[in-house]
């Protein structure tokens, strides 16, 4: 779609008002990235996927934007921005609890963007920081692919690099986490 690009052009140059133009033109494709996150969430979440989507938005206003390379870029930024909403709603909520998180939570056994099991979601986001302060390569795929929902197809896009390397290094990013999850 030409006009996102374009727009995305805009916001990346400073416009801040071509944010307001471009969220109902991705609006469903966001709505998607906010079920993906959702699905890992225990049941009974106070948040819901369309106030993830109104929280980012505001996170968004309030911020400097990259230059966008291209729609995927645009939502691999956004799915970011919801990961960081869902953990700071964790922390928040683990604070009142007085407790720490728990740690023996399952780990989806894929990192597939639509999954049934619950995952907590302060534990990957530990598991993912750390990964990414050794590899920031595959902390950014992991990213992409279980927050933001992309295909290997559109990360490899947005990252400028093949598919089958998108692939590899998510299959060993998935070993990796699965070793942290579950020590």
């Amino acid at each position: 779609m030409p006009e996102v690009t374009q727009l995305l052009q805009r916001l990346g140059g400073g416009d801040k008002a071509a944010l307001n133009e471009i969220i109902p033109l991705v609006y469903q494709e966001l709505r998607q990235i906010a079920r993906g996150c959702f699905s890992r969430e225990a049941a009974g979440h106070m948040l819901q996927p369309t106030a993830l989507i109104h929280e980012a938005y505001l996170r968004m206003v309030q911020q400097s934007h990259p230059n966008y390379s291209n729609r995927a870029h645009f939502y691999a930024v956004s799915a970011r921005i919801m990961r960081q909403i869902l953990v700071d709603h964790s922390r928040y909520r683990q604070a009142g609890k007085r407790s720490g998180p728990d740690r023996d939570l399952p780990f989806a056994e894929t990192l597939q963007p639509v999954s049934g099991r619950s995952l907590h979601i302060m534990a990957l986001d530990e598991a993912l920081e750390r990964l990414s302060s050794i590899d920031r390569l595959k902390g950014s795929l992991v990213e992409m692919r279980f927050f933001g929902g992309m295909s290997a197809e559109e990360i490899a896009e947005c990252v400028s690099i093949p598919v089958h390397t998108v692939r590899r290094e998510l299959r060993i990013a998935q070993a990796w986490l699965h070793k942290e999850l579950t020590q």
